[in-house]
């Protein structure tokens, strides 16, 4: 009788190590993100102008009901621009924890086969968000021509704000992921918490309307200091940023970001058994 032989694969011990792997595994990450940016649209009859027209379609919403209907305050500037400077965040925000959440149910195969960082399929999903936002800014650029809305030098401050929103994207999107491995109903849970949170965040409308005993708590919501951090890169002083909200915002998503590498490390281990 012949002894069956059994390969185990077990990744590097330690977080060195782990961050080592990362780096050894980069051109598959580039691969898994390409990808993904490949056959999102591939499908569609106008593909990568869904990108587009979404939040187009969300900032005319978002005009007529909060601008024209409801008369909301836009602090002197084109209503479209203050609503499309916030869709940049949101829309960042949003499509990034939509396909991160579901990217290691999605890619089930590939985790029981081989080993690799776990942490590099979430991260593509990001990254492919990261191409949406780019090209809804070259979007926005065009509708500040129109209207002939110059921004100031603070815009050079804006890479800061996409850091911010970075973080909040990838560590609810690390928290989600893993939840959902174990838990499917996060499947369903996830579009309902983006579709609330388009509505309780500051994207219609200022946080400025907001009154100033419930600030503070309202800024227990991260994307409010992230979106006021865009408005007021974008739109300079017409959105002054309201700093102690903003440090709370900050601290949160630092928070969220560091919580959710931990609690995704801890769960790596049993992805392949569970998925």
């Amino acid at each position: 009788m012949h002894e069956q032989s059994e390969l185990v694969i077990k990744p590097g011990m330690g977080a060195l190590h782990y961050w080592k792997d990362i780096w050894r595994y980069r051109e598959l990450f580039f691969f898994l993100a390409w990808r993904d940016i490949l056959v999102r649209y591939k499908q569609t009859a106008i593909g990568i102008a869904w990108s587009v027209i979404r939040p187009l379609a969300t900032m005319l919403v978002f005009t007529i009901v909060f601008g024209t209907l409801a008369k909301l305050p836009s602090n002197g500037v084109p209503y479209p621009i203050m609503v499309y400077t916030a869709m940049l965040p949101w829309q960042f925000f949003a499509n990034s924890l939509t396909e991160s959440s579901n990217s290691l149910i999605d890619n089930a195969n590939l985790l029981t086969k081989v080993y690799f960082p776990r942490l590099i399929v979430p991260a593509g999903s990001v990254i492919v968000g990261l191409v949406d936002f780019f090209i809804s800014l070259v979007i926005l650029f065009g509708i500040m021509a129109w209207y002939r809305f110059v921004p100031d030098i603070r815009m050079l401050l804006l890479p800061l704000f996409l850091v911010l929103a970075f973080m909040a994207s990838f560590g609810a999107g690390l928290w989600l992921s893993a939840l959902n491995v174990k838990y499917r109903d996060f499947r369903y849970v996830v579009p309902f918490l983006v579709q609330f949170g388009l509505y309780i965040s500051p994207v219609g409308f200022s946080s400025a309307i907001v009154p100033e005993k419930w600030r503070m708590l309202y800024f227990l919501n991260p994307m409010v200091g992230v979106i006021d951090g865009f408005r007021w890169a974008i739109l300079g002083d017409a959105f002054p940023v309201y700093w102690p909200g903003l440090a709370l915002s900050a601290f949160l998503t630092l928070l969220m970001f560091i919580g959710g590498l931990f609690y995704f490390r801890n769960m790596e281990r049993s992805f392949a058994d569970v998925v």
